[in-house]
Order: C-alpha cells, then sequence, then structure tokens
C-alpha cells in the first residue's frame, strides 16, 4: 500500500496521544486509521479506576470512524512517547482484525521518529473474523 501518507498518520497519532486520559497508567497512546475514504479518524486511550473499564486508543478510533459510517480499513498507526515501539493489545488486533484485510499495514512510531510495521496476519495470524464466519458450516442448523 504505497499510497499511505505515514507521515500524516503519524501527526494525527501523536496529536490523538496528547489527548490520551491515562491517570493511572502514565502510558498515553495516540492511534490514527486510515480509512478506505481516505479520511483519518484519531482515538487515544481512556482509563478507568478500574482498569476493566479502560478502551485502548485502538477500538476509540475504530469505534470514531464507525460512528461516521466508515466500514473498511487501509492502515493503523500507533503513536507512543517512549523508545519501545507498541503494537496493538490483543483485544484491540482482534478489532482490528473485523475491519481489515489481512495484509493490511499495522504500524508504530514514537517520539524518536521510529516507525515499525507488521501486517495484521503477522500481528494475529489464523484470526477469527466475518470472513471465517461467513465460510463457516452449518452445526444442528445453527451458524
Amino acid at each position: 500500500m504505497s499510497n499511505i501518507n505515514w507521515a500524516a498518520l503519524q501527526l494525527a497519532a501523536k496529536h490523538a496521544s496528547e489527548q490520551a486520559y491515562a491517570p493511572y497508567s502514565k502510558f498515553p497512546v495516540g492511534v490514527a486509521v486510515l480509512a478506505q475514504s481516505g479520511k483519518i479518524y484519531t482515538g487515544c486511550n481512556v482509563e478507568n479506576a478500574s482498569y476493566g473499564g479502560t478502551v485502548c486508543a485502538e477500538r476509540n478510533a475504530i469505534g470514531a470512524a464507525i460512528v461516521a459510517g466508515e466500514r473498511k480499513f487501509d492502515a493503523l498507526m500507533v503513536y507512543t512517547p517512549q523508545a519501545q515501539l507498541t503494537p496493538p493489545c490483543g483485544i484491540c488486533r482482534q478489532v482490528i482484525a473485523e475491519f481489515f484485510m489481512p495484509d493490511a499495514p499495522v504500524a508504530s512510531c514514537n517520539h524518536l521518529q521510529q516507525q515499525q510495521t507488521w501486517s495484521l496476519v503477522e500481528l494475529l495470524p489464523a484470526a477469527f473474523t466475518p470472513t471465517y464466519l461467513a465460510n463457516s458450516t452449518k452445526v444442528d442448523g445453527n451458524t
């Protein structure tokens, strides 16, 4: 996907991280997703004192795009202001698999201008996806 403007995604993800609500972990995360329409949507992590109520930046960005009517995406960029590049967590990988093609690039960048890119299938091999459900056989008359 050579038509991806990675610099624009990095900047959008960095700006989103500045809005993160991370008083517990002190780990602000920003994400930018590129919809197939060409629009960029962002999200940040929003923590909660009940840690299970925390919502990751990836899911917030995808959710914002879904609210706007988007359903298909070409790329995702995670920004964290630390030296270690951070890929999405497991639950976010599953949500990404719902809306991205297996070869879609998922990237991480940081304040040091470093970037690493993976394909979704590298991050979540043999993902449980809508395609899997559509191709599954019925058992007992149920899907």
